[in-house]
């Protein structure tokens, strides 16, 4: 398996920089080019929340495997003010910052396993992983 990426995330060049590693990733492991897009638009999105809500953070990418499939799996963190409501967070159309609010329900959408973990002062983490097909 390649080595584990980790992009600081504080600005717009970083979101860049972090769905590039992302998807250049993706494509090595042998994800397909709609895969490895679908990958680089969920961290995309994570990394946005990261500079919109948190003003920085991390993200850290690596291959995994299990006894049946290989995959990707992303890991957004942050020690931001963290989501009061994450089931509200997580419907279409809800934002706090006056976006279209697709964002979290969107990268839920986009992979095969999502998980989010926030505490109220303290930060957000999001777990995802994609599985290749």
């Amino acid at each position: 398996m390649p080595k584990s990426i980790r992009v600081q995330i504080h600005s717009d060049k970083d979101i860049v920089s972090a769905r590039q590693e992302g998807r250049a990733l993706a494509l090595t492991l042998g994800f397909s080019h709609t895969d490895s897009t679908l990958i680089a638009t969920a961290i995309s999105e994570l990394a946005r929340n990261i500079v919109t809500y948190a003003r920085r953070g991390e993200i850290r990418i690596r291959g995994i495997a299990n006894s049946s499939r290989s995959g990707i799996q992303v890991i957004a963190s942050d020690s931001g003010p963290g989501i009061a409501n994450v089931r509200l967070a997580l419907q279409d159309g809800y934002s706090t910052s006056g976006s279209l609010g697709l964002g979290l329900p969107g990268v839920k959408r986009l992979v095969d396993e999502f998980e989010l973990d926030s505490t109220v002062g303290e930060g957000t983490t999001v777990k995802i992983k994609k599985w290749k097909s």
